[in-house]
C-alpha cells in the first residue's frame, strides 16, 4: 500500500478512548489490528501478533506486547487493549467496535481516494503505542 497521507480534515477518534475492553480479551498468539485510517473505502491499520502481557506506561494499565511481522523501526511495541481488534475471527466485541469505526469514519473520509492515516497514534521512546487522547493524560 502506498504511504498514507493526512488530509486537511481528519475526524477525531471519539470511539477508541472510551472503548471498554479488558486485558483478558486478548491472548498470546492472537492476531490483532490497530485501526489507523481508511484506504479504498475500507478501514486499514497495522496487523500484529499478541506476544505477552506487558505494562502500558502511558495509561498505567495492563497492556500487551505486540509483534509487527513486517518489522520496521518498531518490531515490538506495547499497546493498551482498547487500541486493538480481532480482525479475522467473529469476536462480537471487536466486530461492534469495527462497525462503529466504519460508520463513523468512512462517510467522512470516503472522498480521500488514497490511504489516509488519521494520526491518532504515536510510539513513545519506550516503544509504547499511545493514542493521542491518552497522551494528553486523560
Amino acid at each position: 500500500m502506498p504511504a498514507a497521507s493526512r488530509p486537511p480534515f481528519v475526524p477525531d477518534d471519539v470511539l477508541t478512548p472510551h472503548r471498554d475492553i479488558t486485558h483478558q480479551h486478548f491472548r498470546p498468539g492472537d492476531h490483532v489490528m490497530v485501526i489507523k485510517g481508511t484506504a479504498g473505502g475500507e478501514l486499514w491499520g497495522e496487523a500484529m501478533t499478541v506476544v505477552t502481557p506487558s505494562w502500558h506506561t502511558p495509561t498505567d494499565e495492563d497492556g500487551w506486547r505486540l509483534r509487527n511481522p513486517t518489522g520496521g523501526p518498531q518490531t515490538y511495541i506495547t499497546a493498551h487493549p482498547r487500541y486493538m481488534i480481532h480482525p479475522s475471527r467473529r469476536c462480537p466485541d471487536c466486530l461492534i467496535h469495527l462497525r462503529a469505526m466504519e460508520d463513523y469514519l468512512l462517510p467522512k473520509l470516503s472522498t480521500a481516494g488514497e490511504p489516509v492515516d488519521c494520526g491518532w497514534y504515536t510510539v513513545t521512546v519506550l516503544n509504547q503505542l499511545v493514542h493521542i487522547d491518552d497522551a494528553r493524560g486523560r
